[in-house]
């Protein structure tokens, strides 16, 4: 067993063109590309290689597509490592379930395609939004988001622990908004999310609800090496706690400082993103601050035919 971690991104590190030459060098990564569009009823080659950024920011396309390319990645490189653990932000999770055996890729194809469709469809009136909060530590995040949400009278919470100064607020848009507001106003910088809706709150039950019946009707595995859950920051060794985990994920924060510092508890010295951009593994850093030297972790991404082949475990 290594000291190397995995980590799997989500949404918002699609490209134009992601993994297409991965696609084009292997003929079994060109077959998950088609078992997921056969699955999701979407041409996801067409849109990621030849659509532009608009049409693939679409959660229906993005959820199953980059499930494709983090896999691809994977795959090319899993006889060559056995990681300590894996880890995926958000949509990454599942991902990383596939990786550690704990589900068949077919399954996590038909899980992402339909939680992408589920979570598309669960705001139908636009009321819920998403913003980045940065350059601000929790203490202020926590007074911003309950400020906004008394002043306003509608719900806010804080869906994502990326870094230290890097947190994601989501709940109804007037309280986004002034959230963004107050945020600036202590010096701090507000970005609002092109996203379809308040994902990782309450407003995302009945999505959950709905995808409920297929997570619990699959064969959930022992992993073959620990999975750190999005909604503990803790490493689940067994495929109920995983199920568990995942029944609640979708209305959950992501706790991803909490993930990254346990893993270094755990052993962990190296993380190895896999996936179009590099992403997750810029969040190790801050997110270890204090508790590890900057010399004592690595990063290193995995994001293309020509990684992958110098990739030395």
């Amino acid at each position: 067993m290594t000291q190397t971690v995995l980590l799997f991104p989500g949404q918002g590190s699609q490209l134009p063109g992601m993994g297409r030459d991965m696609a084009e060098a292997a003929p079994e990564a060109m077959e998950l590309w088609k078992r997921a569009e056969r699955i999701s009823g979407l041409g996801l080659r067409e849109i990621f290689w030849e659509g532009d950024e608009t049409v693939m920011s679409d959660t229906r396309a993005l959820q199953p597509a980059l499930t494709v390319v983090n896999l691809n990645l994977w795959n090319a490189i899993a006889k060559r490592t056995l990681p300590l653990g894996a880890a995926g932000h958000s949509l990454g999770e599942f991902s990383a379930l596939a990786a550690a055996n704990v589900l068949s890729p077919e399954t996590i194809l038909e899980l992402t395609a339909l939680r992408g469709k589920l979570m598309a469809e669960a705001d139908p009136e636009g009321k819920g939004g998403m913003a980045a909060i940065l350059k601000l530590d929790l203490q202020d995040v926590e007074s911003i988001t309950a400020e906004a949400a008394s002043s306003t009278g509608e719900l806010l919470l804080i869906a994502n622990y990326n870094t230290p100064a890097q947190f994601v607020v989501s709940g109804v848009k007037t309280a986004v908004k002034e959230a963004c507001q107050l945020a600036r106003e202590r010096k701090g910088r507000s970005i609002e999310l092109k996203v379809s809706g308040a994902f990782h709150s309450p407003m995302m039950s009945q999505a959950n609800k709905e995808l409920t019946p297929m997570l619990r009707k699959a064969v959930w595995n022992k992993p073959k090496f620990p999975i750190y859950c999005n909604s503990t920051g803790r490493a689940a060794h067994d495929g109920e706690s995983l199920r568990e985990a995942m029944l609640v994920q979708m209305t959950s924060p992501v706790r991803w400082i909490d993930t990254l510092c346990q893993q270094y508890r755990d052993g962990a010295r190296h993380w190895l993103e896999l996936g179009p951009k590099a992403v997750l593994g810029k969040m190790v850093t801050p997110c270890l601050a204090g508790l590890a030297a900057p010399d004592d972790c690595s990063v290193t991404l995995v994001n293309d035919v020509a990684s992958a082949a110098t990739f030395a475990g």
